[in-house]
């Protein structure tokens, strides 16, 4: 996190951003050596995407970590529920036809109320269908997403075109909108659901066992099925809502981390959230660099590394 606050567009010293982290939090008082300009990079633009990188990692990986055992499903995802559709038709809705009405925070509102509702209609669906199995529930969100995402599409064709390359750029994942005010939301959500999900890591490996295995050991299987899919919703509702929508941290995070310390979901949760917060830095590293001074969509780089590594991690579970 230090290095990817130094490097950038331009660069700055290592000792400068601890010495103006340190200042700006009071902690140890630094003669400034550095600039006004370094000291705005640093504290009012590096820092902010840093952590809502972090942040946004960490809560990816751990929804594709209790996913995957939940629907029993090695190609599970933070997006398989519709969740990101739904957040996409929120933030297309606010940038191409509503307009900033609430200031800077317009468009993280209007995804996660995207989100909200695609999770909304998921259930409703699965509860007119009788879709009480995962299998079930799982088309169920596959349907509502295809149908939110054709949507989607049509506010894109009606809206300004000189305005379309924000929505792109949006859709393929971007943590341009980090702001010290709005990283509370992905904050707060990440660390309550890792201890919601942390009490829940014994129940997700009965669930892992198959339906029969978890009802013989006590567990009420549809109704906590329902409660960990509306928390996975949620918690991507949040992070989807801040950084766009990044593919294959949800997917590939969490099948390393079971190479590494096993299935048990004691040890995979926090490992998950862990290495998912460093890929996500990096990736965003990778994303400010490459072609600096502009930024490339970050869901390239995760989208191009994560393919690759997946098919590694394959090919060793082979």
């Amino acid at each position: 996190m230090t290095l990817a606050v130094a490097l950038g567009a331009a660069t700055i010293p290592l000792a400068t951003v601890w010495g103006v982290i340190l200042n700006k939090l009071s902690i140890v008082l630094i003669a400034p050596t550095w600039s006004a300009g370094q000291e705005s990079i640093i504290w009012d633009v590096r820092l902010p995407r840093v952590l809502l990188a972090a942040f946004v990692g960490a809560g990816l990986a751990l929804v594709g970590a209790v996913l995957q055992p939940l629907t029993r499903n090695p190609l599970a995802d933070p997006h398989l529920l519709g969740v990101s559709s739904g957040a996409s038709f929120g933030a297309i809705l606010a940038l191409l036809h509503t307009g900033l009405i609430f200031g800077a925070t317009t468009v993280p509102l209007f995804a996660f109320a995207g989100a909200l509702g695609a999770t909304a209609l998921v259930l409703m669906v699965a509860r007119l269908t009788s879709s009480a199995t995962v299998d079930r529930l799982v088309l169920s969100g596959v349907a509502v997403s295809f149908v939110i995402a054709s949507l989607a599409n049509l506010l894109i064709f009606l809206g300004d075109p000189r305005a379309q390359h924000t929505v792109v750029f949006w859709m393929l994942g971007g943590l341009g909108l980090a702001q010290w005010g709005h990283l509370a939301y992905p904050g707060l959500a990440l660390f309550g659901g890792l201890v919601v999900l942390m009490f829940q890591a014994a129940s997700l490996n009965g669930l892992a066992l198959g339906d029969e295995t978890a009802t013989s050991l006590g567990l009420r299987v549809q109704r906590l099925r329902l409660e960990l899919f509306t928390l996975t919703a949620l918690l991507t509702g949040v992070m989807v809502a801040f950084s766009g929508a990044i593919g294959f941290v949800g997917l590939m995070v969490p099948h390393i981390t079971r190479l590494l310390v096993g299935s048990d979901n004691h040890r995979v949760l926090p490992v998950a959230a862990s290495l998912g917060a460093t890929g996500l830095v990096i990736a965003d590293l990778v994303a400010r660099i490459i072609i600096r001074p502009e930024d490339m969509p970050i869901g390239v780089i995760t989208g191009l590394v994560g393919g690759v590594m997946f098919i590694v991690v394959l090919r060793r579970k082979h």
